[in-house]
């Protein structure tokens, strides 16, 4: 690889990574840890900065009623107050702020100004109980992973509160299966690790040995059947560590030589782990809409559900 970066790459580069940051929120206490992020990245990326409320649609009526008179509309001047309170906030006070309210389903009024607003990255917190059903925004956050077509960063319940500023992760972890998915999520560790100077980690967990492999060696003498899985557990880990190590550019800006694992653990288990042994700051992996053939045998939504839920930092995904 060339010489790792001396320096911070310029301002200029920065801002080509974020430019518009999209926060979704219902005003919970879980939207509130999601805003303190996308205001850290707003500032740190000079982005401008769109947060978005969308008012439940009114009721069907059989006979049709002219619509509520502004003034009289309670749930709308409510969140309206609550918008101002938040655009409002000393943090949001040197980025360029805007505030959207709009009645309809949550994933129509965003995917709306998704589409209009030429959004960069889509930013949502989630309580994380009991699946995506809980998540902050109800269950159309797992529409919102699925279908945005932007990266989606989540904040879960276990991150702690961003110090005061931009943000600057300093451990970035990378989970790969080598899907299309992670393809298209690589670029964006690899962009924020050099702009944050930040240690890279490269994360593969490989699929335990194939029960048809075992099969073939269950009748012989127990030594054979260990020693072939030593074999090919071996084999495993020597193609993935190449793997990961011809994803990193001759001429990337790293500040660090990137570290390269690669695990046999069941996922998520294996993700969540390996955050917690480099203190990763920052997940980054693919959110696949249909099973690779690495993952084949389990729901693909359940590793990034699980994944998310569990965390201790912010999760970035990025969808095939």
């Amino acid at each position: 690889m060339a010489a790792l970066a001396a320096a911070a790459e310029p301002k200029e580069k920065r801002k080509a990574l974020f430019k518009r940051i999209l926060l979704a929120t219902d005003f919970s206490s879980a939207s509130e840890g999601a805003f303190a992020h996308a205001v850290a990245i707003a500032k740190r990326y000079g982005s401008e900065l769109f947060i978005v409320n969308a008012i439940p649609p009114e009721p069907r009526e059989f006979v049709p009623l002219d619509p509520m008179p502004h003034e009289l509309n309670r749930e709308r001047t409510e969140a309206e107050k609550q918008m101002k309170h938040w655009v409002q906030d000393a943090r949001v006070k040197d980025l360029t702020c805007h505030a959207i309210t709009e009645r309809g389903k949550v994933w129509d009024v965003l995917s709306d100004v998704l589409q209009r607003e030429s959004i960069d990255l889509l930013v949502i917190g989630t309580h994380g109980r009991g699946g995506f059903k809980k998540l902050a925004l109800g269950s159309v956050a797992e529409h919102l992973l699925r279908l945005a077509p932007c990266p989606v960063l989540t904040v879960g319940p276990h991150v702690s509160p961003i110090p005061t500023g931009s943000a600057d992760f300093r451990e970035i972890l990378y989970a790969t299966d080598f899907g299309s998915a992670s393809a298209k999520a690589f670029p964006y560790a690899l962009a924020l690790a050099q702009d944050c100077r930040a240690e890279l980690v490269l994360l593969r967990m490989v699929q335990r040995m194939p029960v048809a492999d075992i099969s073939a060696v269950a009748y012989g003498p127990p030594v054979y059947a260990a020693q072939d899985l030593t074999k090919w557990q071996n084999e495993r880990r020597q193609e993935s560590e190449e793997k990961l190590r011809k994803l990193i550019p001759r001429d990337a800006m790293l500040a660090s030589e990137p570290v390269y694992v690669v695990g046999m653990d069941f996922l998520p288990e294996g993700i969540l782990d390996a955050a917690k042994l480099y203190k990763s700051e920052l997940i980054v992996m693919g959110a696949n809409r249909s099973a690779s053939p690495q993952l084949a045998s389990r729901v693909p939504w359940s590793v990034t559900h699980e994944v998310i839920r569990k965390a201790r930092c912010p999760v970035l995904t990025v969808r095939n």
